[in-house]
């Protein structure tokens, strides 16, 4: 697809500061924030921009290749867009608008459990092309429909969530009303009065709503009621007796999001994972834990080619994913990234994130005089 960016927010920056003056500060915080003192928010990408990577200007050149493989696809680049929760309350129909523009970029999408479209939305809009994460029910038959429904829509890879066992403890959210239960403040409703163009779009797009939950859930529920249901209905917390029946049922792959040890690592491939993501779930849920980068290093040096390892968190740039790929990772994912560009804009904001992210990272293999994404490793310091 065509490179196109607007040229007047060509970084990640420029595309977070447009969308704090477009949208509700409360939808702002829920996306921007951390967990406690946001220490492992800061951490992430503090840590990860340590990376050097070495350039060789004198060899012979034939240019910059993005293509990656993972799971017998071969993507356009070496990124896709990390699953988010309630995306339509950070900026209306952001799901669609984001799974359009990752499928005509051919990179992959991961819808959440707890977003605001539906599964069967998603794969139409991908050509069964999106990945799906399993927020685990605990029920075990709310589980098993989910992931028929998955496996209906042709989704290629489940991804379950292992770290949220609890509701990580988020200061602006519980300020804002939007912990568990959640509730509207005469705040947040000026808040919305002073953003007219997402309350309009808010009013075309329809409140929004966990559909992929939505024949699980009772009709008429408040806002509390939901909250208070939705606390009942999910178990985070995972072992092998729980993720024994998921890996029989599901037939392509399946990926743990969450990995933040070795420990974790060699129990995924013990219960037949056919990938990890790194992550810390973007610095939301342990603040006292390491950077994902951190956590990667001994991942990849002690268990690399027997699980394929991906990445999220702290992961915001091209030049990011060129040093997240040359610490060992397999691929990457993004998050606050993509809901920056789509929140500063709208329905533009998909294809202008990937496509500078395409742009910046190619200009980094460029100089580091490196044909491949998958050669990335020699080129770390």
């Amino acid at each position: 697809m065509e490179i196109k960016y607007n040229s007047s927010y060509p970084s990640i920056d420029d595309l977070r500061n447009k969308a704090k003056k477009m949208i509700p500060r409360f939808a702002f915080e829920y996306l921007d924030g951390g967990c406690n003192e946001d220490v492992n928010l800061l951490k992430n990408t503090t840590a990860l921009r340590e990376i050097e990577l070495k350039p060789y200007y004198l060899n012979n050149y034939a240019g910059a290749d993005l293509r990656t493989e993972i799971f017998g696809h071969v993507y356009d680049a070496p990124f896709g867009i990390a699953p988010v929760g309630l995306q339509g309350l950070i900026f209306p129909n952001s799901p669609e608008i984001l799974a359009k523009a990752a499928f005509q970029h051919n990179i992959p999408f991961i819808l959440s459990t707890v977003s605001t479209s539906s599964i069967e939305r998603i794969s139409e809009l991908t050509e069964g092309r999106a990945w799906f994460q399993l927020y685990h029910p605990a029920e075990d038959a709310v589980r098993d429909s989910i992931i028929q429904r998955a496996a209906a829509a042709q989704c290629p890879v489940l991804v379950v969530l292992c770290d949220v066992p609890s509701f990580g403890y988020r200061p602006r959210d519980i300020r804002n009303g939007l912990a568990m239960p959640p509730k509207m403040s005469l705040r947040n409703i000026l808040q919305i009065m002073g953003k007219p163009e997402w309350a309009l779009k808010t009013l075309i797009h329809g409140q929004p709503s966990f559909a992929t939950l939505k024949p699980y859930t009772p009709k008429g529920l408040s806002m509390k009621q939901l909250g208070l249901f939705m606390n009942r209905t999910f178990s985070g917390r995972l072992n092998a007796e729980r993720i024994k029946p998921i890996r029989d049922m599901w037939k392509g792959k399946l990926v743990l999001k969450g990995v933040a040890s070795e420990e974790d690592t060699a129990l995924a491939i013990q219960l037949g994972f056919d990938g990890i993501i790194v992550s810390n779930h973007g610095g939301r849920q342990l603040d006292a834990g390491q950077s994902a980068i951190e956590s990667l290093t001994p991942i990849v040096n002690n268990y690399k080619n027997k699980i394929t390892i991906m990445m999220d968190s702290g992961v915001r740039s091209g030049p990011d994913v060129a040093r997240t790929m040359a610490s060992g990772a397999d691929f990457t994912f993004m998050g606050r990234s993509f809901m920056y560009g789509v929140a500063a804009l709208g329905d533009e904001g998909g294809n202008h994130t990937i496509s500078i992210l395409k742009t910046q990272l190619k200009q980094v293999m460029e100089q580091l005089c490196c044909s491949s994404v998958n050669d990335l490793p020699a080129h770390l310091i």
